[in-house]
């Protein structure tokens, strides 16, 4: 039967949400103000929460997404060069026109938008397929 339900929970997974914090309340002094020690039980709480993740974070171990590289390596190959080239250029010359005084009021402003797709398509092309045989 535990099989079943493993298979189940693999499929549809389940998430709980957190139970609510019960509030505390903390008799006060007449001259003490209600915000100032409520604000402090708070902060306490929030310093043992961090305190708790910084714990588990030591625990886990850091995964290099392997996307990352194969992107650099592939818009360094003679394929996809030209296009990081145009792009890199775009950018210099839109840089160059925000930095006129005129610029508002200019009609058309342009954009690299165009360069940075061709730049995207022929870097997810080239990794694409890189990407899929080290996952494997």
């Amino acid at each position: 039967m535990s099989f079943f339900r493993d298979l189940l929970e693999s499929v549809v997974p389940t998430a709980y949400a957190e139970e609510p914090v019960e509030d505390v309340e903390v008799e006060q002094p007449e001259d003490a103000p209600e915000e100032e020690v409520s604000e402090e039980t708070v902060e306490d709480d929030d310093e043992d929460e961090d305190e708790d993740e910084d714990d588990e974070d030591e625990d886990e171990e850091e995964t290099v997404d392997p996307l990352d590289a194969l992107r650099e390596e592939c818009t360094k190959t003679a394929a996809c060069k030209p296009f990081d080239h145009h792009f890199h250029e775009c950018i210099e010359r839109v840089t160059k026109e925000q930095e006129e005084p005129d610029y508002e009021h200019k009609h058309y402003k342009e954009d690299c938008i165009e360069e940075f797709f061709h730049l995207q398509h022929c870097v997810n092309d080239c990794v694409a397929p890189r990407l899929f045989n080290r996952l494997k």
